[in-house]
């Protein structure tokens, strides 16, 4: 391995900005599935994905997100 390499890899992990990761409800439908944005990072490059609702709580959980979307969505 290419020591910049490794120093490159070493700084991107240690990045606060890449430890973050975020989460933004767009809808909860009916049939109880989640329709929300995640992103790491950077908020405004995310990518749309849908959870049951307890599968989603279980991922909010494990990913330690920080809630973009507002109390109203009733999450």
């Amino acid at each position: 391995m290419n020591p910049e390499t490794a120093h490159t890899a070493d700084t991107v992990q240690q990045t606060p900005a890449v430890m973050r990761k975020f989460v933004r409800v767009q809808s909860v439908r009916g049939d109880g599935l989640v329709s929300f944005d995640f992103a790491i990072g950077w908020p405004e490059l995310s990518v749309e994905l849908m959870l049951p609702g307890p599968a989603f709580e279980a991922f909010c959980a494990t990913h330690r997100v920080e809630r973009l979307d507002g109390p109203e969505d009733g999450r």
